[in-house]
């Protein structure tokens, strides 16, 4: 059975052929796409090392079924960079040594922006360890995950701020 499904992944149009419908996110991604940043981990929907964002949402990518994401918009860790520049939520992981071995730091990092953009985070450490808690560090890097996804939080909202105002000056 042939199953032809439409998504964008990162800013790119796929067409793409199932040839069985229960083929994961993860593993199209990781198998079909060669997009191996998203994480296998627990495969259970336990880890959240395979966090990508769907239609800008966090999601656990071992758990959805690629055919029920037909249409959809797709964002993995691979698809977040602007060239050569790290989207802010990478350069405050490096900045708060927010990752010591790095298998968990895609997921990370994909949490992070959805609960930033989902406007979830707050200032508080404590609720942005409680929204994050999806995310397993097998390191125990939780204290330089949690200063890195505050500080990033500021510096999209003072980047957004800055951009705002210079569309109403303009």
């Amino acid at each position: 059975m042939n199953l032809p499904i439409t998504l964008t992944i990162n800013g790119v149009r796929r067409e793409i052929v199932l040839d069985d419908p229960r083929v994961t996110l993860l593993d199209l991604l990781r198998e079909r796409l060669d997009l191996t940043g998203t994480k296998k981990g627990c495969d259970r929907g336990q880890c959240g090392a395979c966090t990508i964002l769907v239609d800008g949402r966090r999601i656990n990518s071992c758990l959805a079924l690629a055919v029920s994401h037909d249409g959809a918009e797709i964002t993995t860790i691979e698809g977040v960079t602007q060239g050569d520049e790290l989207h802010p939520v990478q350069a405050a992981f490096i900045a708060h040594d927010g990752f010591q071995c790095g298998f968990c730091t895609p997921g990370q990092i994909m949490s992070a922006i959805g609960l930033i953009e989902e406007g979830q985070a707050g200032d508080d450490p404590e609720r942005v360890r409680e929204c994050m808690s999806g995310n397993l560090c097998r390191c125990g890097a939780y204290q330089g995950i949690t200063e890195a996804v505050l500080e990033a939080q500021i510096n999209m909202n003072a980047a957004n701020m800055t951009a705002a105002n210079r569309r109403r000056s303009a």
